[in-house]
Protein backbone atom coordinates (compact mmCIF):
# COMPACT_ATOMS: atom_id res chain seq x y z
CA UNK A 1 0.00 0.00 0.00
CA UNK A 2 1.02 3.75 -0.66
CA UNK A 3 1.97 5.80 2.00
CA UNK A 4 -0.99 8.49 2.88
CA UNK A 5 -0.04 11.94 3.53
CA UNK A 6 -1.97 13.51 6.99
CA UNK A 7 -3.16 16.76 7.25
CA UNK A 8 -5.20 19.36 9.68
CA UNK A 9 -8.45 20.03 8.15
CA UNK A 10 -10.74 22.70 9.40
CA UNK A 11 -14.20 23.17 8.65
CA UNK A 12 -17.73 24.74 10.16
CA UNK A 13 -19.57 22.24 12.32
CA UNK A 14 -22.72 22.12 9.78
CA UNK A 15 -20.69 21.18 7.03
CA UNK A 16 -18.67 18.27 9.29
CA UNK A 17 -22.08 17.37 10.28
CA UNK A 18 -23.07 16.61 6.62
CA UNK A 19 -20.49 15.11 5.29
CA UNK A 20 -20.69 12.76 8.47
CA UNK A 21 -23.99 12.01 8.07
CA UNK A 22 -23.37 11.29 3.89
CA UNK A 23 -20.36 8.75 5.18
CA UNK A 24 -23.01 6.66 7.41
CA UNK A 25 -25.10 6.49 4.44
CA UNK A 26 -22.11 5.51 2.13
CA UNK A 27 -20.99 3.05 4.86
CA UNK A 28 -17.81 4.95 4.58
CA UNK A 29 -15.38 7.00 7.18
CA UNK A 30 -15.54 10.45 7.48
CA UNK A 31 -12.08 10.64 5.65
CA UNK A 32 -12.61 8.06 3.26
CA UNK A 33 -16.26 10.46 2.48
CA UNK A 34 -13.97 13.29 1.71
CA UNK A 35 -11.64 11.69 0.05
CA UNK A 36 -13.57 10.42 -2.36
CA UNK A 37 -15.82 13.70 -2.92
CA UNK A 38 -12.20 15.36 -3.81
CA UNK A 39 -11.19 12.56 -6.51
CA UNK A 40 -14.40 12.82 -7.70
CA UNK A 41 -14.13 16.76 -8.26
CA UNK A 42 -10.61 15.53 -10.18
CA UNK A 43 -12.07 13.38 -12.51
CA UNK A 44 -14.89 15.57 -13.35
CA UNK A 45 -12.35 18.53 -14.05
CA UNK A 46 -10.00 16.07 -16.20
CA UNK A 47 -7.09 17.16 -14.16
CA UNK A 48 -7.06 13.34 -12.89
CA UNK A 49 -8.03 9.69 -14.94
CA UNK A 50 -10.55 8.21 -13.56
CA UNK A 51 -9.58 4.80 -12.37
CA UNK A 52 -10.97 1.36 -13.16
CA UNK A 53 -14.21 0.61 -11.22
CA UNK A 54 -12.33 -2.12 -9.38
CA UNK A 55 -9.29 -0.13 -8.33
CA UNK A 56 -11.06 2.66 -6.53
CA UNK A 57 -11.49 3.00 -2.83
CA UNK A 58 -15.10 3.17 -1.46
Amino acid sequence: MTERKSFLLRMDPALWAEIERWAQQELRSVNGQIEYLLKQALVARKRMKDEPRDRRES
